[in-house]
Formats: structure tokens, sequence, C-alpha cells
């Protein structure tokens, strides 16, 4: 079976969510964490995590984005228990059994999600609408390029008037750090 992880491509989850997930929990869409608030009157961070943030049950912190990956029957229990857990402790569920009912319904919607190739991470877009809380998912690929594009690229161009070398000093923008 399939289920839904965490993924932190780079910091920005970190200042984007008041809470960002640890990479690599379990992760669901978290659409309920918003059903007693007024979405339309949602600011800042609260608002990023709405419009598009899956929930990591380890941490109870946002993700921007999720990956498929492969989940034993163990690790999917594992996960439903502690999404129990979370739903007691912070959402204010009556009782275990209700918590786990509850737990197993977001656990299906999650892995109802992975009907793609293992590794395919998937994105979130929340919108209110019609007075209701509308998800929609995409999936992303990743590039082929076995590293990262470059930043910059240096062109030489033949026959330009000569200019003044204009030289830049990257460590001047990095606090603390002098060439």
């Amino acid at each position: 079976m399939k289920l839904l992880k965490t993924v932190r491509a780079d910091p920005s989850d970190t200042f984007v969510f008041d809470q960002a997930a640890e990479p690599g929990e379990w992760a669901v869409s978290g659409a309920f964490m918003f059903a007693n608030l007024d979405p339309p009157t949602l600011t800042g961070k609260t608002r990023a995590a709405f419009r598009g943030g899956f929930l990591g049950i380890g941490s109870f912190g946002w993700s921007t984005l999720a990956q498929i990956v492969e989940a034993s029957a163990e690790q999917r229990a594992a996960a439903v228990e502690q999404l129990a857990a979370q739903l007691l402790q912070h959402c204010g569920a009556p009782d275990l059994k209700s918590a786990r009912l509850a737990s197993e319904e977001e656990i299906a919607f999650a892995a109802s999600l992975c009907e793609y190739p293992q590794g395919m991470l998937i994105a979130v877009s929340r919108r209110y609408e019609n007075e209701a809380i509308r998800e929609s998912f995409r999936t992303l690929q990743s590039n082929a390029l076995s590293k990262p594009a470059p930043v910059f690229s240096f062109v030489e161009v033949a026959n330009e008037e000569e200019a003044p070398v204009e030289r830049i000093d990257f460590a001047a923008f990095v606090p603390g750090e002098r060439g």
C-alpha cells in the first residue's frame, strides 16, 4: 500500500507556516484543522496552511509537499494510532474510539491520493467556496537533471565594447561572512 510523507524541498516551510512539519512524517490533507475556523478571515501563516499545506501527523506541523511512499500494514496502523492520539490531544476528540474512526478516514483519504507511482510529489490547493472547504491536488514530477540547474551562467560576447569590470562581493550578502 502507499501513503503520504512530508517533504521539505527547501527551508521555506519553516517560515511560511507557524509550525513546519519535519521531513518524512506521515501526512494527511489536514483540512479538518480548519473546520471550526472562518476561512475567509484567515490571515498570515494560518492562511498559508489553509491554502496549501499537508498536515504532518507527528508534529502537527505543515508541509507544502507530500511524497507517495510504500507503507506496510504495520506502518499504516501506527500512523492511524499516532493521528488518533493527536486528535485527542489537539482537536478535542471525545474519546479514543472516535479519534481512531476519524483517523482511519483521514489515512484512507490520504491513501486514495496515492494512485501514482512511488516517489511522486503531491501538492494541495484549498479554497473556501459555497460555504465549504474545497481541495484540489496536483502531482509534480521532478526534473530529469542529475544536478541542480545553475543560478548564474556567463556568456562571452565577441566584438562588444570594453565595459568596466564589475565586481560583486557575494559574501557581503551573507551576515557574518566577509571575503
